[in-house]
């Protein structure tokens, strides 16, 4: 049996990784480690990917691969570069960055490429994972993120939409969201725009039954 360790560091995320588990891969065996300071201390200290943040995901990455994880999903798209460094040093297990398995299926997918973040920094981090000569747009979902730690799902969600709209106006054939917490407007955000609407957690599970042979 399969034991996923799934490292968040927006609250928001726990769910929508959680349930698409439930729903494609219900037999593995899910761990869930939380630190919503990540997110609070890089949107606030302005010292961007440092050393020490750098160190706390190498001690979080080595706490779940003490506790016997086949492999670790992270679930926030603005820490590229540190995930890349603890996966770097562990070529013995998967280790993912939120977005790779996104990245990887919007390429497949040709065309123009829209990407849509609710949390600011992850379009600073993201768009250098796409691979050279991807077509991207991006759009912030300005205030997406606060409705939503407001509870106001309905304003998040609107405010994805509109995002999308935009980035369909723009001539985008796919449209990608950033953030896990976003997966929950997939539907709404498909009936607004009539795209295809890829989301971190469904790409992220297929490439971890992918690599684990389930």
């Amino acid at each position: 049996m399969m034991r996923i360790a799934l490292i968040h560091a927006l609250a928001h995320s726990v769910a929508p990784i959680n349930e698409e588990l439930e729903r494609r891969w219900p037999e593995a065996v899910r761990m869930n480690l939380l630190d919503d300071s990540l997110s609070a201390d890089l949107a606030r200290n302005g010292a961007g990917l440092d050393a020490t943040m750098h160190q706390r995901f190498e001690d979080l990455t080595a706490y779940a691969e003490r506790s016997g994880a086949n492999a670790i999903l992270f679930t926030c798209s603005a820490f590229g570069p540190c995930i890349e460094a603890v996966a770097a040093r562990r070529h013995h297990m998967p280790v993912l960055k939120p977005n790779e398995a996104m990245v990887a299926d919007a390429v497949a997918h040709g065309g123009r490429v829209g990407l849509i973040a609710s949390f600011g920094p992850t379009l600073e981090s993201m768009p250098p994972e796409f691979p050279p000569g991807t077509e991207l747009l991006t759009r912030l979902a300005d205030g997406a993120l606060e409705a939503l730690n407001q509870g106001d799902t309905e304003r998040h969600d609107t405010l994805v939409i509109e995002a999308a709209q935009w980035l369909a106006s723009q001539g985008c054939d796919v449209i990608a969201l950033a953030q896990f917490s976003m997966a929950r407007a997939q539907m709404a955000v498909h009936r607004g725009v009539g795209l295809p609407v890829l989301t971190t957690p469904g790409s992220a599970v297929r490439l971890l039954r992918h690599r684990l042979g389930a």
